[in-house]
């Protein structure tokens, strides 16, 4: 299992650096478009499509390392106030109910990226094909599932031993 939890944190840890050159180009890409579109009045066609293209690619690879790593913000006023327990298997049932949801958003995310496929569907500006970035969404909620599948795993050991 060790081997398994290892192979999924640093494919996260890989996604999530996927993620950040994403940022990167994003940053590059609006800077120069309006240094361009200042300086020499011409700015980069099709700016705003890449830029929005990228985005979906920089929060679906990162969604997994933040799951990984519990970055995500959690309110839980009520939930402190039962026991050990209570809270262990809320966050078990929290998990599931993730791993439901994400592998339901990878699913849908592959038959879209499908149908964009079979269509021929690219972006209006720089006729960029657009199915890539779905494929990307789903391969990062397939990850974001697993991370979750591993954490729930390890929720169930929990509740197990006491």
């Amino acid at each position: 299992m060790l081997r398994i939890e290892k192979s999924i944190t640093k494919t996260a840890d890989l996604f999530n650096w996927v993620a950040a050159a994403a940022l990167v180009g994003m940053m590059l890409l609006t800077c120069a478009d309006v240094v361009l579109r200042r300086s020499f009045n011409h700015p980069i066609p099709g700016t705003y499509e890449i830029v929005g293209l990228l985005g979906a690619l920089l929060i679906s690879f990162a969604l997994a390392y933040t799951t990984a790593r519990k970055g995500h913000i959690a309110v839980e006023f009520l939930v402190q106030r039962f026991s050990k327990k209570i809270q262990r298997g809320i966050d078990a049932v929290n998990q599931f109910l993730g791993i439901i949801l994400f592998v339901i958003l990878s699913w849908q995310s592959v038959l879209y990226a499908m149908d964009l496929k079979e269509s021929g569907e690219v972006s209006m500006t720089v006729q960029m094909p657009i199915h890539p970035f779905v494929f990307g969404i789903a391969i990062g909620c397939a990850l974001v599932s697993l991370v979750l599948t591993l954490d729930f795993y390890k929720s169930l050991k929990r509740l197990r031993v006491q």
